[in-house]
């Protein structure tokens, strides 16, 4: 099977304080690594409650430094247990410049890298413009001990876009830790349909990009959202070959045979046979016809 990476998505909800959420993460951590994971994908906004439901200044108190406190507490764990942990925080960068990050630690505690959101939403109870400078790093893969690792989160796991980048980049495992859920007023009518569209963009990402691709998400009611979980692990070919239930916290484990990624490549070429002669459009906000 050649290099094979056992990766692994912690579900859980909010421990009700940014120590107790760090502490409970790292139980998971461990408890990962004793399962003989080797790549460990924390959900957004780790460290405290999805603060974006309302615009709330208090809320930048959740905010903090990278390195700081969270990441300082992790990368011990992940030194000593050997695995790479993608953590995801409300980053701190300067005063008046907050951004939603995640923070690479490799397998060695150092810092691999930094994603910075690039899609930000502002959606009834997601007010993530109000909190969330848009990230300025691109769509650049982070190369641990491991694997290299695109990750994205949360928005932007809809865009195609960003998961080609990734790839053209060299990822070889899309991450998107994740703080979806359900509304409360909407779930009755829309919740099956939001969910499954949830996870159909994320297969397609997969399929169209012949990576491994895995999300992490969170659960629990915070206010007025029910986050869905269902974190999940697709293949190449986009088949779900690992997914959690929608309310328990617990670990989403699998393993990825990384020369896959080729042996799928060549039988669905889809990168062969791009026309990168004719996609101009793509960096144009919008192509009126009628005029050509």
């Amino acid at each position: 099977m050649g290099r094979v990476v056992r990766l692994s998505m912690v579900q859980m909800r909010d421990a009700g304080s940014p120590a107790r959420c760090i502490e409970t993460a790292i139980s998971w951590i461990e408890k990962a690594a004793s399962e003989g994971a080797q790549v460990i994908c924390l959900q957004e906004l780790i460290a405290g409650p999805y603060p974006c439901q309302s615009e709330d200044h208090r809320n930048f108190d959740y905010a903090e430094s990278i390195p700081g406190p969270s990441t300082e507490a992790i990368a011990e764990v992940a030194k000593r247990l050997e695995v790479v942990v993608v953590v995801p925080l409300f980053e701190r960068r300067a005063p008046g410049l907050y951004h939603n990050t995640v923070a690479v630690i490799d397998a060695d505690g150092s810092l691999a890298g930094l994603y910075r959101k690039m899609h930000i939403p502002d959606d009834p109870l997601f007010y993530e413009k109000f909190y969330f400078t848009p990230g300025d790093l691109g769509f650049t893969p982070i190369q641990t001990r491991y694997a290299k690792l695109g990750v994205g989160i949360c928005w932007d796991q809809w865009f195609p876009e960003a998961a080609r980048l990734f790839a053209l980049a060299g990822a070889e495992i899309l991450l998107y830790p994740t703080a979806i859920g359900w509304i409360d007023e909407e779930k009755e009518e829309f919740g099956a349909g939001q969910q499954d569209a949830w996870l159909t963009a994320m297969r397609a990402h997969a399929i169209a990009n012949g990576l491994w691709l895995g999300a992490a998400n969170r659960v629990g009611v915070e206010g007025r959202l029910e986050f869905w979980g269902t974190s999940f692990v697709a293949s190449p070919r986009g088949e779900v070959v690992a997914k959690a239930g929608t309310s328990e916290e617990c670990l989403v484990t699998t393993d990825c045979a990384i020369e896959e990624i080729d042996v799928v490549r060549t039988h669905w070429p889809f990168l062969r046979d791009r026309r990168i002669d004719a996609y101009q459009g793509l960096t144009r906000r919008w192509i009126d016809s009628s005029n050509e």
